[in-house]
């Protein structure tokens, strides 16, 4: 059995972090005249444990092999999720500690699904706090895309390794590396998102939890109105913008620092990602004039920013969607589902997987015409061999599965059916609003029982840990072996 002292000396720094961010909305507090013991209460408890698991794992081995990435990979996501409902907990919101945990998980996952019924009358700390969980999950995630889950070979990830010597005891030194210019990357885009949202009209306040929630994919808004509070083209356009660049896989802006000025014409995941936005964009605008709406009531603005919104799972709203008709709420259901692209902060099956999906079906195709010929997949230069291609299929498959076991789930617990569809589509793509009167772009998730939030909760982790990290480790066998 492997020593797991790296594990928990590694939860220790994560919440002694937590902690210290803490600090931050207490500060807020003061300013605004909030003051109470909410989130010093919270802060210590964080601190103190953090403390513990650091101290008591000094003697920690200075790598990390497989068994132990997958689970600091669980654990630093579940333990977050905990430690970070605290706050909520002992909010002046009274929400209970079902409330809290959902409110939390859907943060760190980047989820953007709320519970709390009037955000506008809602503690400034409090907003300030769902933003930083949103931001802390955003390049979580991108630093775990980057640097664990392609070691983890989870889900085709494999094809995004730095290097072709990567084993899962390198994992350390170069996520420290690496790790450094993506929060360098990932800081100066939240402060440049900030600043033009100050410029084009929102509060400093506002600016800063947008920009984080923004670049995070997030979608915590401080309204219930979400971005269609401010009803300003300027915002909208640098969310847009902004979305876009959180959406885009980091590596990329690495790559181009290092040299490669083309990467972002020459990678293929992201033309895809930009002529799916393209494309849906024009297609749902065309449906809408033809179908539905006459030219003067359809608006490119809006269409363009719930598509991009919706399909990077990111969540914000400016308009009602829901009012749109029926095609295009089955629509954004199927951009749920495809997501960003790989290395990003974005959500869903991820870009990569549906092109690798496509050429897999094509070239079944090309069998059946052509018996004897051999065809190879390709993807950005690199063969694709039937065990990487397994394993993709596998994950799609998988995400499917589990897609309707939830909405299953959910419908036992009294939903009706489009509640049930959606929440389950937004949970395990981690978008946010759901369809329907309930969980819809005007609606709350406050409503739901307490083991339909459980059950949506464990959606979300699974969706945003690429669903086999924390399956994997109810494999008896996976334990054995090592």
């Amino acid at each position: 059995m492997s020593n797991y002292k790296t594990v928990f000396f590694t939860l220790g720094v994560l919440q002694i972090i937590l902690g210290i961010s803490m600090s931050i909305p207490i500060i807020i507090q003061f300013i605004f005249n909030e003051l109470d013991s909410s989130f010093i209460s919270s802060s210590i408890i964080c601190i103190i444990f953090g403390v513990l698991f650091f101290l008591s794992n000094l003697d920690h081995e200075k790598k990390l092999n497989l068994p132990q990435a997958f689970l600091l990979t669980a654990l630093s996501w579940i333990s977050i999720a905990i430690f970070g409902s605290l706050p909520f907990v002992f909010s002046e919101l009274n929400l209970s500690i079902t409330d809290s945990f959902f409110e939390s998980m859907s943060g760190i996952t980047t989820t953007g699904s709320t519970i709390i019924i009037n955000l506008n009358e809602a503690p400034k700390s409090i907003l300030l706090w769902r933003a930083i969980l949103q931001w802390l999950g955003g390049i979580g995630i991108i630093v775990m895309a980057i640097t664990l889950m392609p070691i983890m070979n989870v889900g085709g990830m494999q094809l995004f390794k730095t290097s072709s010597k990567d084993t899962a005891e390198k994992i350390l030194p170069k996520s420290k590396q690496i790790t450094f210019r993506l929060i360098i990357i990932y800081l100066i885009f939240t402060i440049l998102c900030c600043l033009f949202y100050n410029i084009f009209g929102m509060s400093l306040f506002d600016s800063v939890t947008h920009s984080m929630t923004t670049l995070a994919t997030g979608g915590f808004s401080n309204y219930n109105e979400s971005i269609g509070y401010f009803n300003s083209a300027s915002i909208e356009i640098t969310s847009v913008v902004f979305i876009i660049l959180g959406s885009i896989p980091f590596i990329a802006y690495i790559k181009f620092l290092n040299g490669d000025k083309k990467i972002f014409i020459s990678d293929t995941q992201i033309i895809t990602f930009i002529k799916i936005i393209f494309f849906s964009i024009i297609f749902l605008y065309i449906y809408l004039v033809i179908f539905n709406k006459s030219l003067s009531e359809v608006s490119l603005r809006s269409i363009s920013f719930n598509v991009i919104s919706i399909l990077t799972g990111t969540g914000y709203i400016t308009k009602d969607f829901d009012q749109w008709g029926n095609f295009p709420l089955v629509f954004f259901l199927i951009l749920m589902f495809i997501g960003g692209c790989a290395g990003s902060t974005a959500c869903g099956i991820k870009i990569f997987r549906v092109q690798l999906l496509f050429r897999f079906i094509v070239n079944e195709l090309k069998k059946i015409i052509y018996p004897r010929g051999i065809f190879i997949i390709k993807y950005d230069n690199n063969n694709i061999d039937e065990k990487f291609m397994s394993s993709v299929i596998s994950f799609i498959y998988l995400y499917i599965f589990i897609f309707f076991v939830i909405a299953a789930l959910l419908s036992l617990t009294g939903l009706d059916f489009t509640t049930s569809i959606s929440a389950a589509a937004t949970s395990i793509s981690n978008v946010g609003p759901g369809l329907g009167e309930t969980i819809g772009p005007n609606g709350n998730f406050y409503k739901l029982s307490n083991i339909s939030k459980w059950i949506l909760s464990l959606s979300m982790l699974l969706g945003r840990l690429e669903l086999f990290a924390i399956l994997v480790l109810f494999i008896p066998s996976f334990w054995r072996k090592y």
